[in-house]
């Protein structure tokens, strides 16, 4: 059963080292995913499963203890998903590389020095239809165990003439309705996020979002979203949800 949630950014920006000089302009949203961190681990959780959008042919699950790095942005050393449990095939882990996305949430996990519960990773295609990310998310949260988890996607990349995908002036309803639906604990609103619209925005976010969804249907959950900006013509967002009986 899902007993608690995180959505937080993904951008390999958020971490300082990565952005140098320009870190401080992300020090709001990493306030945010520490504060949405510290509500997962309030949860008491049997287990976290870190979902993010995958690259190409990285679509998959990552063992505890899997490695990733952002060595292509100068930074060396390496991040692992957790800390290698009795039951994790390690020569495995240490063989597949974490995506980016699954490396930032390593970053964010290690910064919070989380030790609440097992983790393990899951990349999603970002095309993936909704109707399967909606059933994937079923299959995490079906059981007895206390499931939580950290959702890493990003908004639309087309809120600006500078933003990646440069601007497309349907790109800020987008963002406000997905903000809306993430502070809400809106499971319908997300699914009902159309995947054309978000693929033409580069909404990486779309499919671990409806992951979420699917995971919370059925469920009383609670949101809060604590932060919403675009500070590089990107949406990010960090909520926080909950189970009708966790606080958050």
């Amino acid at each position: 059963m899902l007993v608690a949630a995180a959505v937080c950014p993904c951008p390999p920006l958020l971490v300082p080292e990565v952005a140098a000089g320009a870190a401080p302009e992300l020090d709001a949203a990493r306030a945010a995913c520490a504060q949405a961190l510290d509500g997962l681990a309030a949860a008491r959780p049997d287990r976290l499963v870190v979902i993010g959008p995958a690259g190409p042919g990285e679509a998959g699950v990552y063992p505890q203890g899997a490695s990733g790095s952002f060595s292509g942005y100068g930074v060396d050393g390496d991040l692992r998903l957790g800390e290698p449990g009795e039951t994790t095939a390690v020569p495995e882990a240490r063989a597949r590389r974490l995506p980016a996305s699954l490396t930032v949430a390593a970053w964010l996990l290690d910064r919070a020095g989380w030790d609440a519960a097992p983790v393990e990773g899951l990349a999603i295609d970002p095309l993936l239809p909704p109707e399967r990310c909606g059933g994937t998310g079923r299959e995490l949260a079906a059981g007895p165990s206390r499931t939580a988890l950290l959702i890493m996607g990003d908004g639309s990349a087309c809120r600006t003439l500078k933003a990646p995908g440069y601007l497309d002036e349907r790109a800020a309803a987008f963002d406000a309705a997905a903000a809306r639906a993430l502070g809400a604990a809106d499971s319908a609103a997300l699914m009902a996020i159309d995947a054309s619209l978000a693929g033409e925005l580069k909404a990486a976010g779309r499919a671990p979002w409806q992951v979420l969804a699917g995971a919370a249907e059925g469920t009383r959950t609670a949101g809060r979203l604590l932060y919403e900006g675009a500070p590089y013509g990107v949406g990010y967002f960090v909520a926080a949800w909950s189970s009708a009986s966790e606080a958050l």
